[in-house]
């Protein structure tokens, strides 16, 4: 953990965009929540996060508040087959995901939040970038294992238009 609140200052004190997965799930320090721009938690993570009940919309946006109020910018909770909630200073929004055959979930959080960033380094605006993500993510639960479940660039685009 000394590691990740140093390199998260250090890319802070340069300017970078500080985005943590906060996996696996476990206390995180204020000095190092203040730090990051965006944390993306699914809901047992939010919840030890927050320290309150994680079970429904109302709940996750109780808990959402609470660890914005400890300094963190943006939350984007991953909800699974139900997409991702952004929470922030602005309000909060909810991004469905997309309708598909689950083959195997193993690295959809993984996918989501490769294709988030990606979305955040291509310019897109926060709502864009996680739709973006929730794409990456539903397209990953389609195929079995973690790597080969990567979607592609034209995967990603073609789900995107449909």
């Amino acid at each position: 953990m000394e590691t990740v609140i140093h390199a998260a200052k250090q890319a802070k004190e340069k300017g970078l965009i500080v985005l943590l997965n906060p996996a696996p799930a476990r206390n995180l320090s204020d000095e190092l929540i203040r730090v990051v721009d965006y944390i993306v938690p699914n809901e047992t993570e939010l919840g030890l996060l927050s320290g309150k009940p994680v079970n429904d919309l109302a709940s996750i946006e109780e808990a959402g508040r609470t660890l914005l109020s400890r300094g963190v910018k943006n939350i984007i909770v991953t909800l699974g087959e139900k997409g991702a909630m952004i929470l922030n200073k602005e309000g909060i929004k909810l991004i469905p995901s997309f309708k598909v055959k689950v083959v195997d979930t193993t690295a959809a959080g993984d996918a989501f939040i490769g294709g988030m960033a990606v979305g955040l380094m291509n310019g897109k605006s926060l709502e864009d970038a996680v739709q973006y993500g929730c794409a990456c993510g539903s397209l990953a639960v389609t195929k079995f294992g973690a790597q080969p479940s990567m979607p592609t660039l034209e995967e990603v685009n073609k789900l995107l238009t449909r």
